[in-house]
């Protein structure tokens, strides 16, 4: 599976998510090391964290921050 990085890279200090892909710092840096059925979860989440980051929620009243089992 390919990255989400879309070269816009930048943490949003209110949310904790990058502002270009929705990841935060440890999944960004733990990318490689998942597995494709991690990395496809994480994809999941990825619009809903963006459409939060946008409506100045945190990642904690978001509650986006654990990827499903």
């Amino acid at each position: 599976m390919l990255s989400p990085c879309i070269n816009i890279c930048s943490i949003d200090t209110q949310s904790g998510f990058c502002v270009g892909c929705g990841r935060t710092i440890s999944e960004i840096t733990g990318w490689m090391a998942f597995s494709d059925h991690e990395r496809q979860n994480l994809v999941r989440l990825l619009p809903v964290r963006m459409t939060s980051m946008s409506s100045g929620e945190s990642h904690a009243t978001a509650n986006l921050t654990e990827m499903p089992a």
